[in-house]
């Protein structure tokens, strides 16, 4: 922990790099999932399908997938940023799709009675009611996306990760065991705050 101790400084300025490239990446990655999920509820024949090779991206071995993405884009910032889109897709639209299967039929038939158009229903009665399922999908893909980041110091990235793996090459352990703590805070951090915004969403 001394090396913590010793270190903030240069501790604060690597979490906030990986809250930022986190934090683009699920931007990103909800602008994708949010209407492929949306499609994949109004097309439940091929929902299946769509969350299917969602969850085969899923389970590539992330350090499998990073190799791939370097040799397309170098090393840096874009291999980790592409990883964290790509692996959100699966809990971010499954999510989506079963928060809009799980508005109550009665409602939407209500709502069209009144004349409300597809776009009207979506936005105003099935999406709100929807929210609060969507938001558990993102805090579980946040807390993901934060331990999936710190291979970004493995490629080039920056990060907490960059710790890591630099206690891991300079034989420092206490280097190793800060970038962990400090990666394991944020986690913890990032849920508690997403778990607030979505009980506020539910009352």
């Amino acid at each position: 922990m001394s090396y913590a101790f010793a270190h903030l400084g240069r501790i604060a300025v690597l979490a906030a790099a990986h809250v930022e490239v986190v934090a683009a990446a699920l931007a990103v990655a909800m602008a994708i999932a949010v209407p492929l999920g949306i499609y994949a509820a109004r097309r439940p024949h091929l929902a299946g399908w769509v969350l299917g090779i969602l969850g085969a991206l899923y389970t590539i071995p992330s350090l499998a997938l990073l190799a791939v993405l370097v040799q397309l884009f170098g090393l840096g910032f874009a291999p980790i940023f592409v990883a964290l889109v790509a692996y959100a897709q699966f809990m971010l639209a499954r999510n989506v799709v079963a928060g809009i299967n799980g508005v109550d039929p009665a409602q939407v038939d209500a709502a069209r009675g009144l004349g409300m158009s597809a776009r009207q229903i979506l936005t105003r009665v099935e999406f709100p009611q929807a929210l609060p399922v969507v938001i558990g999908g993102v805090r579980i893909a946040a807390i993901a996306a934060i331990a999936i980041a710190t291979l970004g110091g493995y490629v080039g990235g920056s990060g907490l990760g960059v710790l890591i793996f630099n206690g891991l090459t300079l034989h420092q352990p206490e280097m190793i065991v800060a970038g962990s703590l400090a990666a394991s805070a944020l986690a913890v951090t990032v849920d508690g705050l997403l778990r607030i915004v979505e009980r506020q969403v539910r009352t």
